[in-house]
């Protein structure tokens, strides 16, 4: 495997899912390829997380499977960027990052293998908690500077789509892109931060979506799929709120490489509040949530007026390992 000279880490970023995270650290037990490290970063959780991972060391190698503690709640996005930072800084040529609502197949690592030869950001597909394929597959539209979805059938004949959006629910990145983009942004807090990170990369490395399953979702949540065109998960008011917020963000980071189209990000705006509206109608029946939003529209307009904001320094990120 390619694998076998390059470093590969885990990073898994979890809050307050002790049963989820000890699912995922079983199957990673079990990979028939073991991951050189598995980071498990604990967004200062309030129940068992600890235990859970202390109890699972006697699965793995001595130092193979490494907790860090956060002392805050610093969201998804602040999870991946520790994450990505300490895999990094443990000499990780390839950081691949996820949720703990997921479990690997035992086989991800040799499905991966011949990804890892071409391409340096890469997802893999997911099944869904009932077993059927998981939908995500979305492309940057840069008019928009929002992720549209396409269909499932879009992968060659070779097996993969490229595309330049992104999930932390499995994204394979290599150092060396990390170095040129710097950490995943941790002012996300959650939403938009990995959508945005593998925009990022796509302006330095081909950023593929490849048909080989990988993972497997856990968590149920409430849920329709429109025709395999487009899934829309239940929300929560935090999820909400930043959703809007963080366009001031995505803005930001479009601005900063030259492609932000004024015109076009505030209809992408504009149609990301109605997606939004139309998932509390349809998920969770009711507009309740509708404040969460027009909230974080408020304070994204407040950050687009931040003149001292600056994109996230690759100079931040880790080394290599042994490097002067």
């Amino acid at each position: 495997m390619n694998s076998a000279s390059e470093s590969i880490h885990i990073a898994i970023v979890t809050y307050n899912r002790s049963a989820l995270l000890k699912g995922l650290l079983a199957s990673a037990a079990t990979m028939n390829t073991q991951a050189d490290r598995i980071h498990v970063i604990d967004n200062a959780s309030t129940d068992d997380t600890a235990e859970v991972v202390a109890a699972a060391m006697a699965d793995f190698a001595p130092g193979q499977l490494i907790l860090h503690r956060m002392e805050v709640n610093t969201g998804g996005a602040g999870g991946f960027s520790e994450g990505t930072r300490v895999s990094l800084e443990d000499g990780a040529d390839w950081v691949w990052l996820m949720d703990d609502d997921v479990e690997i197949l035992p086989e991800a690592l040799e499905r991966f293998d011949p990804w890892m030869k071409r391409f340096h950001c890469t997802h893999g597909r997911r099944y869904d908690v009932d077993g059927s394929p998981f939908y995500w597959q979305a492309k940057f539209n840069n008019f928009l500077a929002v992720p549209l979805p396409y269909g499932s059938n879009h992968f060659s004949d070779e097996g993969f789509a490229i595309t330049n959006s992104g999930t932390f629910e499995g994204m394979l990145i290599h150092a060396d892109v990390v170095r040129q983009i710097g950490l995943p942004d941790p002012r996300f807090f959650i939403s938009w931060d990995d959508a945005v990170y593998a925009w990022l990369a796509s302006q330095f490395t081909k950023v593929v979506y490849v048909d080989a399953y990988v993972l497997q979702k856990k968590r149920d949540q409430k849920q329709i799929s429109l025709a395999g065109i487009r899934h829309f998960n239940d929300s929560s008011p935090l999820a909400r709120y930043h959703v809007m917020r963080n366009r001031a963000y995505v803005a930001k980071y479009f601005n900063a490489h030259g492609q932000l189209n004024r015109v076009g990000f505030a209809i992408g705006t504009f149609l990301t509040f109605a997606k939004e509206v139309f998932r509390l109608l349809a998920v969770d029946h009711t507009l309740k949530g509708v404040g969460d939003l027009t909230r974080g529209m408020r304070h994204s307009r407040k950050l687009l007026a931040d003149k001292t904001w600056k994109p996230m320094d690759p100079l931040d990120v880790p080394a290599r390992k042994g490097s002067a």
